[in-house]
């Protein structure tokens, strides 16, 4: 589950920058701006999302991150300098920045949290002699798979020649690590 959901994840960080040139045409400064908002929103949501996960417990709460990466993606397919949702904007509209910049602080937020949640899981999971194993597969896991996610929006962008519909990949990869999420036992293998 966390093996695809991670590297869709990681996929959503890296192209984040390139996403907002190829498609909004920003410079340094707004990207800037939109990292340091990611990064802000990411220490605050992983404080709430760290009493939510003690509350409620991690599965959850990586259940929710995962969706909220999706409703991000689907926005961002949707999203262009000149339109949202194929809806014509007036020309010279700063509503995807505005759109854009509130991606990021979800992305931030989401990411954040998720991978919090998942280690949090993942201790749930593993042997407390242990440990180190189970976080050394952990870790290999969400490596094995790095190459996944770019390289599916790379043909998708190459197939349509958008770097919006690139991103479609990212959708059924999230899914299926929720998906996958449904056999995972929240109370973990003790």
């Amino acid at each position: 589950s966390s093996m695809f959901y991670r590297d869709a994840l990681n996929a959503i960080y890296g192209l984040g920058g390139a996403f907002a040139s190829n498609v909004l045409g920003w410079g340094v400064i707004q990207s800037g701006t939109f990292g340091i908002i990611a990064a802000v929103t990411a220490a605050a949501a992983c404080w709430a999302g760290g009493r939510i996960d003690t509350r409620l417990g991690p599965k959850p709460v990586i259940a929710g991150c995962v969706l909220i990466l999706i409703a991000v993606c689907v926005t961002l397919i949707g999203l262009s300098r000149g339109s949202v949702f194929g809806i014509a904007l007036a020309e010279g509209s700063g509503l995807p920045d505005q759109i854009f910049y509130v991606c990021g602080a979800l992305i931030g937020a989401a990411g954040g949290v998720l991978q919090a949640a998942s280690r949090t899981l993942m201790v749930y999971h593993a042997d407390p002699d242990r440990a180190a194993e189970a976080f050394g597969l952990y870790g290999l896991s969400g490596k094995a798979t790095t190459f996944l996610a770019p390289a599916m929006i790379t043909a998708a962008t190459a197939a349509t020649g958008s770097a919006q519909l690139g991103i479609i990949p990212l959708v059924p990869l999230l899914a299926l690590g929720l998906l996958l999420l449904i056999w995972v036992d929240p109370r973990g293998d003790q």
